[in-house]
């Protein structure tokens, strides 16, 4: 018998979720870019906001089509998702925003592919720690089923 299919999130609790990783996305990682790449900040908070805005439609995207998948083959929801499937998840988020951001990258700043393929890939290393930590804890603050809620705060395992 296959696994139950379970609930996944609405479109609006999608959104919430995809608007809060951005906003704080976008403020935790601008001024370090604009410093790191010599960008002047106003230049790199637009360049970061386009970048957003494409990670925002890879995000409400890739993250329906994960949690779909992973539904129908464990039954769970994305908010009982274990450590080691969350690892998968911002890996395989990060990877597909690479092949997408990397030509905007190079455009934008007119840094060499290679220059642009190091930032990107420091970008992505950082948001792979950052997306592992900000889904763990909307997860927990926002959960799926009220009824299945551990806490309200960032900690355990899923």
């Amino acid at each position: 018998m296959p696994p139950a299919r379970p609930k996944l999130r609405s479109f609006a609790d999608r959104c919430r979720q995809i608007a809060l990783f951005e906003l704080f996305g976008l403020l935790l990682i601008t001024p370090p870019f604009a410093w790191a790449s010599g960008t002047p900040l106003a230049e790199s908070a637009v360049l970061m906001a386009l970048l957003a805005l494409i990670a925002a439609l890879w995000n409400g995207a890739y993250n329906t089509a994960f949690d779909w998948l992973d539904g129908r083959l464990s039954g769970r929801t994305a908010d009982r998702r274990p450590t080691r499937w969350r690892v998968v998840h911002a890996l395989g988020f990060e990877l597909g925003m690479l092949t997408l951001t990397l030509p905007v990258l190079m455009w934008w700043t007119g840094m060499s592919w290679l220059e642009a393929l190091i930032a990107d890939l420091v970008l992505a290393g950082t948001y792979v720690v950052y997306a592992f930590v900000f889904n763990l804890c909307y997860d927990r603050v926002f959960p799926i089923d009220p009824n299945h809620r551990d806490a309200a705060t960032c900690t355990g395992e899923t």
